[in-house]
């Protein structure tokens, strides 16, 4: 028997209402993000998950502890499901990367998968990374339901790696806060 991986994005935060970058910073869930996932908690009860796993940063984390509270079973951190890392561009709205930084700003929103920039990663790093944790778990939980808690970016990747997609179609791809996946 193999492991069933469902792949869920964090809860709500403030960077999410405001539209700004949040990657790597240690962001709470937003009262709302709170809320989300303990409606989602309730529907996760019922599928009898085993574990659950969750990137580093607060709002996985958050959401991961809250889900396992709700369920009774134990969460995890996985380094290997942390945001992209573009320090440069962490507590920026999307109009403030565009004056800063607006050379990079239209490959990154119309050909991400060829966005680079020095001392950022770039999306085939963190679908190399992301699938590697998720292949290690998958290993590891062999015949259990287990929930990975990560970010957008992180679920996209993840998403297309397992539907056999190239990371041209990142763009197709939507997640919203809260949203659980099956791969």
């Amino acid at each position: 028997m193999t492991a069933s991986i469902y792949l869920m994005r964090h809860g709500m935060t403030r960077a999410n209402r405001e539209d700004r970058f949040a990657g790597r910073t240690d962001e709470p869930l937003h009262a709302e993000g709170v809320m989300q996932i303990k409606e989602i908690g309730c529907k996760l009860q019922k599928i009898g998950l085993a574990a659950i796993y969750a990137g580093p940063v607060a709002r996985t984390r958050q959401s991961a502890e809250i889900l396992s509270g709700m369920c009774g079973i134990p969460f995890a951190v996985e380094a290997g499901l942390t945001d992209i890392s573009l320090p440069h561009w962490e507590g920026l709205t999307k109009e403030e990367i565009r004056q800063r930084f607006g050379s990079q700003y239209p490959t990154w929103k119309e050909s991400p998968e060829s966005f680079r920039v020095e001392g950022c990663e770039t999306l085939a790093d963190v679908q190399q990374r992301a699938v590697g944790s998720v292949e290690q778990i998958w290993r590891q939980d062999d015949g259990r339901r287990v929930l990975l808690v990560t970010h957008l970016i992180v679920a996209c990747c993840l998403i297309l790696h397992s539907s056999g997609r190239p990371l041209a179609h990142f763009r197709e791809i939507k997640v919203a806060n809260g949203d659980v996946i099956r791969l």
